[in-house]
């Protein structure tokens, strides 16, 4: 594949200036296009449009599957960031909006279909709603991992390194209601503001560092004018857990939680949404990883906790053997200038079609 490397760098910068913000169905719907056409042009097939949800995922399958490639198609940069930030390439690094988010991950997938031909016993999934919990594609994931023998995830490497297991994830929103009153008299109000400020602290402090458990204080809104006692109050929470335990705990201490100023009243919604990967789910797939890695000559392979969450959880969880991060090596994820290293992207690629070669031409497992 090192020969088709500029080949590959032209599908990445076609995929990324099809711009494809996570809710926006025209702009997903047209990179959704994108891919398919890419997927006649390179691998001599094209896929089928499927709805879940309200929404419009693709599905491209050869044969009686044995192994999912999951990947996901949105980002999380609205529309028009290319204006600001087109795609580009410099000192071996691409960068551009959803390089490494995964548009890379993509490219890579299909160059390593068409490196193996298209062969039997393989199905991909390309979703448009993981970077917002995946709430039209889960079912939709499950079904598609069910009684295959493995689910290889074209989420980013973690600095080179694949997931071989990920913390658990939970989103809450916690509401609070006040009693508005004129700013010149405070003490007739409950100041919503200020319980939010207080149970942000309280969330903030559910973290544990030593377990690696997150509770993290988003997004946040408050008030209706400068000099009105807020009446309404809102913001957001991300926990994570590398244990159910640890998520459930959270769980309890966010359904626990009251008023601290009179007037107020608070409400919790959310919860736990992806359960952990454990490193039992990957071993056997990761041992396969490092074994064709070393037949195609490439460093040896490290397998890390991640502490993000992906699609490759809701696989795990039904009891689909998943290895995640096989996607691009790169880095600043979500974050403005994220990068791919163009001269991995060819190894990734034949390490993913040398671990498919492997897995399609061992036994077929009994169903």
């Amino acid at each position: 594949l090192r020969h088709r490397q500029g080949e590959m760098v032209d599908c990445l910068e076609t995929l990324v200036n099809q711009e494809s913000p996570s809710g926006d169905p025209e702009l997903l719907g047209a990179a959704l296009g994108t891919v398919d056409g890419m997927l006649a042009r390179l691998v001599g097939s094209s896929g089928r449009r499927v709805e879940a949800g309200g929404a419009a995922h693709l599905v491209w399958e050869t044969g009686r599957p044995r192994a999912l490639l999951l990947c996901h198609v949105d980002t999380v940069w609205p529309r028009g960031t290319l204006a600001r930030w087109p795609f580009s390439v410099d000192r071996g690094r691409a960068t551009g909006p959803g390089v490494v988010d995964m548009k890379a991950g993509i490219v890579q997938v299909l160059f390593a279909l068409s490196a193996l031909g298209a062969p039997e016993g393989l199905r991909l999934l390309v979703t448009t709603d993981e970077e917002v919990g995946s709430p039209s594609s889960r079912a939709p994931i499950e079904e598609a991992a069910s009684g295959l023998e493995a689910a290889l995830v074209l989420e980013a490497s973690y600095n080179g390194a694949l997931k071989v297991a990920r913390k658990g994830t939970a989103q809450y929103t916690v509401r609070i209601k006040g009693r508005a009153w004129h700013a010149s008299e405070p003490a007739r109000g409950a100041n919503a503001t200020l319980e939010m400020a207080r149970q942000m602290l309280d969330v903030a402090g559910l973290a544990d560092t030593r377990l690696g458990t997150t509770a993290t204080p988003t997004l946040a809104a408050a008030g209706t004018t400068a000099n009105t006692v807020p009446a309404h109050a809102e913001f957001r929470v991300d926990s994570r857990a590398a244990s159910t335990a640890e998520l459930e705990r959270i769980e309890r201490a966010m359904r626990g939680l009251r008023p601290h100023l009179d007037g107020t009243e608070i409400t919790v919604l959310g919860g736990i949404e992806r359960a952990p990967m454990s490193r039992e789910i990957s071993r056997g797939l990761f041992e396969r990883a490092q074994a064709v890695a070393a037949t195609l000559g490439l460093p040896p392979l490290r397998g890390v906790l991640a502490p993000g969450g992906s699609d490759g959880q809701f696989t795990a969880a039904i009891g689909t053997p998943t290895l995640d991060g096989l996607g691009a090596v790169g880095g600043h994820a979500h974050a403005e200038g994220e990068w791919v290293e163009v001269e991995r992207m060819p190894e990734r690629a034949a390490l993913l079609a040398a671990l498919l070669q492997d897995i399609l031409q061992s036994p077929r497992r009994p169903e």
